[in-house]
Parts: C-alpha cells; sequence; structure tokens
C-alpha cells in the first residue's frame, strides 16, 4: 500500500482528495499547512507527497526545498497558479510534477501511478554499473557517485539520467523522454526537461556550461556520452 502525503489549506478538497485516494486503495496523510506537512514528511515515510503551492504559513517552493534537503521523495504539486513561472520555480526547488487547479481525479491518479512505478526497481540490472570517470552510475541500486561522493538526485532526475545511461551514445528525444518518464499528455512541455538537465549537469559535470557527457541536441533531444 502506497502512502501518499496530501498538502492543501483547503478542508474540503483536502477531505475529497483523502476519501477517493482511500478508495483506490492508497493510505492518506493530510496537512493543511506547511510545518504539518514538513512533519509527516520527516515522520510519516509517504512514498509520494501532493503538495498546493499556497499554503497559509510556509511557501509552498520553500517546503519543496527543504523536503529535497533530506529526501528524494515524488513531489507533485497542485496549485491553481499557472504561469509558468510558477511552474518552472517549483520544478528547479526540486518537484516531480505540477496539475493545475481546476483538476481530474483520474488525472491525478495517473500521475500518482506514474510516480509509483518510479519507486519499483528495475528489474535485471545487476551489476550494472557505468563508470564515465567523471561520476560513476549503480543502476541496480539506484546510486550516483561523483568522485567517491554520493549524489542525492531527485526520482526525476534519476528517472532521465538512467534513461540516457542505458542509451549510450543514442539520441533519445524530447517527446521519447516527456512521454516515458512523465506520461502521455506531456510531449509538449519541453521546459521541464531543461529545468531537469541543468539539474543534473551542475551535479555531475565538471563544467555545466560545457557538458562532456549529458549532452543537447538542439531542437531534437539529449544524449549521453560516456
Amino acid at each position: 500500500m502506497r502512502t501518499v502525503l496530501i498538502v492543501d489549506d483547503e478542508p474540503q478538497l483536502l477531505r475529497a482528495l483523502q476519501v477517493n485516494l482511500q478508495a483506490e486503495g492508497y493510505r492518506v496523510l493530510t496537512a493543511l499547512d506547511g510545518l504539518t506537512a514538513l512533519t509527516h514528511a520527516e515522520t510519516g515515510d509517504p512514498d509520494v507527497i501532493v503538495l498546493d503551492l499556497g499554503l497559509p504559513d510556509i511557501n509552498g517552493v520553500d517546503i519543496i526545498t527543504r523536503i529535497r534537503r533530506t529526501r528524494s521523495t515524488p513531489i507533485i504539486v497542485l496549485s491553481a497558479r499557472h504561469g509558468s513561472v510558477d511552474k518552472v520555480r517549483a520544478l528547479d526547488a526540486g518537484a516531480d510534477d505540477y496539475v493545475t487547479k481546476p483538476f481530474g481525479l483520474d488525472e491525478l491518479l495517473a500521475r500518482l501511478r506514474v510516480a509509483g512505478r518510479r519507486l519499483t526497481p528495475d528489474v535485471g540490472e545487476q551489476g550494472s554499473t557505468i563508470d564515465v570517470g567523471d561520476f560513476e552510475v549503480d543502476l541496480a541500486n539506484r546510486k550516483v557517485t561523483r568522485d567517491g561522493i554520493a549524489v542525492r538526485l531527485t526520482p526525476r532526475e534519476w528517472a532521465i539520467l538512467s534513461l540516457l545511461v542505458r542509451n549510450p551514445g543514442r539520441l533519445i528525444t524530447q517527446q521519447q523522454m516527456l512521454t516515458k518518464i512523465w506520461g502521455p499528455g506531456y510531449d509538449s512541455e519541453t521546459h521541464y526537461l531543461r529545468v531537469y538537465m541543468g539539474q543534473l549537469r551542475r551535479k555531475l559535470e565538471d563544467d555545466p556550461a560545457r557538458p562532456r557527457h549529458l549532452l543537447t541536441e538542439a531542437g531534437m533531444g539529449y544524449r549521453f556520452e560516456p
């Protein structure tokens, strides 16, 4: 049973989501404010967090930043803010997905399923380690090290990196990456990829502005060069 933490300052929406997700088999934790959310994120060990940005006490982006200091739990932002600036800020802080209000329950359930699949280890990757000198990717154990030091990646960063390193030298188109990692219906959200690739380069490349391994093919997609 997956545990979902829902954070929203609208009691009626919170209750409705709790009832519906429990009916789908989820264990549900709820929070009406940021402080309670941070407590549940630390002590409740949720598998996925659904987070509203407009909370009464702590800004939602600040909550994402604080959670990312210690945890890589998938975070789905649920917000009435439709602007691309808000989306990019949330993604850059470490969110994995962004759902705008109003939304359909089926859409949220689909995104929860995508987040849940990222929690399930891949089969058949025992001993699959890619060492490119600058960093090392252990696919079986979902670990990345750089100069012998563990690198903390968000679930979405890991999904992108693992897809690329499993296909060395091969161009992965933007649409292929978005569909595989975010799911159908996301093939035009290319700004997601720009944000996450930038984060990966800052964490893994010696010179993020001139990457050697995580390459962009302008207007087409991305390529991993060992």
